[in-house]
């Protein structure tokens, strides 16, 4: 199935995958002490590290196309074309293996 991935302010619900409750589950609690422990803190380790591929995924996809950073008030239609062009080529880009700065700086993070 799918499951889309939230943070912890979301309530449980089918369909929404967050981390558990009570445990750590930010990336620098488990960089700076004790690995992680137990089925619960493993899991919320994985989801952690997991976001935050995504969210620097979408920091490069914002610096790359300014478009993205302050979407126009475009009809919906249209901003839901422009999101799909802009991923498009992102990937494009990112799998052919061309050069690009925006890539390197925040892989060098």
């Amino acid at each position: 199935g799918k499951y889309y991935l939230v943070d912890a302010g979301y309530p449980p619900k089918k369909g929404y995958l967050g981390p558990y409750k009570k445990e750590r589950y930010h990336l620098p609690e488990f960089q700076s002490g004790r690995q992680a422990s137990g089925p619960r803190e493993i899991f919320n380790h994985a989801y952690s590290s997991l976001r935050s591929v995504i969210e620097r995924t979408f920091g490069v996809w914002k610096k790359k196309w300014k478009i993205i950073k302050s979407m126009p008030s475009y009809p919906y239609g249209k901003q839901v074309k422009i999101v799909i062009a802009t991923m498009t080529l992102h990937n494009f880009i990112k799998r052919s293996g061309g050069k690009d700065q925006h890539f390197e700086m925040f892989e060098n993070d």
